[in-house]
């Protein structure tokens, strides 16, 4: 009988396993269909002669980072800003080690022009893999801190410029919704560490600094 009890309990458990994997495959291929959908739809009902060269343009501004790499730059030629500045570009660097250099190799998600029969690219086909987006990374890696640091007239600017280039990422067919989307929180991660980091280092700073003029006197 206790054996039997067992075997039952067993049982129970295996079928628990069984009907979870068909679950998880179900839910992957609804997650494939869903990333195929969107960007077929963009494709063929969205783009037109007006948006395609602004969401081009949009998206080149991305490139590496490189705006947001003048703002950030920009921003240090001036006292006040010069620690937004300093995170912003720290920023920009944990977004690089984290989505460019560590997860794109980690994951090694193909790009969907290769797997989604029909899908034209409309820039130049990157050498690099797909998830998470880094133009998306990047971009919400500086925005973050700069939405929070900034004052609202500069930082929300900054923000929708940032979900713009997300999406002429899916606009011009170079990645899946979900690149962008981990691409986005990654990047705000990346804001939130970068501003605590330069927060840290400016409250000890302040500290040596008054613990030597308290010395001094």
């Amino acid at each position: 009988m206790r054996h039997c009890g067992q075997t039952a309990v067993q049982g129970e458990r295996e079928g628990g396993r069984g009907d979870g994997f068909p679950e998880r495959i179900s839910a992957e291929i609804s997650r494939i269909v869903m990333d195929e959908f969107v960007l077929l739809f963009l494709q063929d009902s969205v783009r037109n002669p007006v948006l395609t060269p602004l969401f081009t343009l949009i998206t080149t501004l991305g490139n590496g980072g490189m705006v947001w790499i003048l703002f950030s730059a920009a921003l240090l030629f001036f006292p006040r800003t010069r620690k937004v500045g300093i995170a912003s570009l720290l920023a920009l660097l944990f977004s690089l080690l984290i989505n460019n250099i560590i997860l794109k190799n980690l994951v090694g998600r193909i790009r969907p022009y290769e797997t989604i029969e029909g899908l034209i690219p409309l820039v130049a086909r990157p050498a690099d893999y797909s998830f998470p987006s880094g133009h998306t990374g990047s971009s919400f890696a500086a925005a973050w801190v700069m939405y929070r640091k900034l004052p609202r007239r500069l930082g929300i600017p900054a923000l929708i410029l940032a979900g713009l280039i997300g999406i002429s990422r899916l606009y011009v067919g170079v990645h899946y919704p979900t690149d962008v989307l981990f691409g986005a929180v990654c990047g705000m991660i990346s804001g939130w560490i970068a501003i605590r980091l330069t927060e840290n280092f400016a409250k000890k700073d302040f500290c040596n600094k008054d613990r030597e003029d308290r010395l001094e006197e």
